[in-house]
């Protein structure tokens, strides 16, 4: 005999026509009102009984909402439709994505930390929103660390440092050499003051003894317009964002930041080799729920988006995109490298006395 067990939930309860929903695991239907009495006089189901098949239900039972907090197009939200199609057919259940972007993925943010945590509202994390963001504001409207209940990371991404390809610059050695020998010549390009660009190109300059002057955009995707036309001379950014333009020659890649060489940059040495360990610090996406979000919940997401990015028919899709399968980042070790960053890059805007504007 089958083993299968009924479920029945409330699709909707808004003063719109009733819809229920009856699950057979595996199956589903969906009933109108009228479909939903019949069923259930049939079935001889009371309708005080209903809470308790709701209450048996196992996670999820309806969609999820997956909040990018930026805007379409950009690499934060590649991955969260990377992995929002694939977790979808892993739970049997839709995954949304909700672009929710404004002030530097702040808004998406203070959206989840205060949605309830009950596995239903997720966020796709980045650098900007739970590193570079609480490292730089005291007054950030959430706590990236207490505020959330982290998964895992989704994709690392290598960061690369790179020039205009006018430049008679060919190697890292060769960049420091003319930069002592013209002081005043090279203008880096950041997506703005406090940002990931800036705070490391200021690492680096201070470690390798590079003089140049920063020159802060409002955002990565004018500043590489400028560095393109030769306006400013360099910049750091993933490298994902300027693959295409290092290999049809515009732009010259001079370091990587990454475990090791990346495969479509195969000449170019990662910042370890150069003897700069603390710039070989990649990027991420990963993957968070609200605090208090039930341990059980996380623990599943976490399987699930684990055996999603090992499986090696994906592997293919993040490493095109420049992407680096993630080693296996726990929730905790994802907390915990959360927390490490924010006092890694806060110590540098404090060294280097870099604050936000305040207007």
């Amino acid at each position: 005999m089958s083993s299968r067990k009924t479920i029945l939930s409330f699709d909707a309860c808004d003063g719109s026509p009733y819809t229920f929903r009856i699950s057979t695991l595996p199956y589903a239907m969906t009933l109108d009102r009228r479909q939903f009495l019949t069923s259930t006089a049939t079935v001889g189901m009371a309708g005080f009984g209903l809470p308790a098949f709701a209450a048996d239900a196992p996670y999820p039972t309806r969609p999820i909402n997956m909040v990018v907090p930026f805007t379409p197009g950009g690499s934060v939200d590649f991955s969260g439709r990377l992995i929002a199609d694939r977790l979808a057919r892993a739970l049997g259940q839709p995954v949304v994505i909700d672009n929710r972007g404004g002030a530097g993925g702040t808004i998406g943010s203070t959206y989840v930390a205060k949605a309830a945590p009950d596995g239903y509202t997720l966020i796709v994390t980045s650098q900007s929103t739970h590193v570079v963001n609480p490292a730089m504001n005291p007054k950030l409207p959430y706590d990236a660390v207490k505020d959330f209940a982290p998964i895992t990371i989704i994709g690392r991404l290598a960061n690369v440092l790179v020039i205009n390809a006018g430049l008679p610059i060919h190697t890292f050695d060769e960049l420091v050499k003319y930069a002592r020998a013209h002081p005043t010549a090279l203008n880096y390009a950041s997506a703005g003051i406090g940002s990931v660009s800036h705070l490391s190109m200021e690492l680096l300059k201070k470690q390798a003894g590079i003089p140049m002057t920063h020159i802060p955009y409002r955002g990565a995707g004018v500043a590489l317009s400028d560095l393109l036309s030769g306006q400013v001379q360099l910049t750091w950014n993933n490298l994902s964002s300027n693959l295409d333009n290092i290999l049809n020659g515009k732009l010259r890649a001079l370091a990587v930041a990454a475990p090791a060489r990346v495969p479509q940059l195969p000449n170019v040495p990662t910042f370890a080799e150069l003897k700069f360990p603390d710039l070989n610090l990649t990027s991420w996406s990963g993957l968070a729920a609200p605090a208090k979000t039930p341990d059980a919940i996380v623990q599943k997401l976490y399987l699930e988006t684990r055996k999603i990015v090992s499986d090696p028919a994906n592997r293919a899709t993040w490493v095109d995109k420049g992407m680096i399968i993630p080693e296996d980042i726990t929730p905790a070790a994802y907390r915990k490298e959360i927390a490490e960053r924010i006092q890694f890059y806060r110590r540098i805007a404090h060294d280097n006395k870099i604050v936000l504007d305040s207007n």
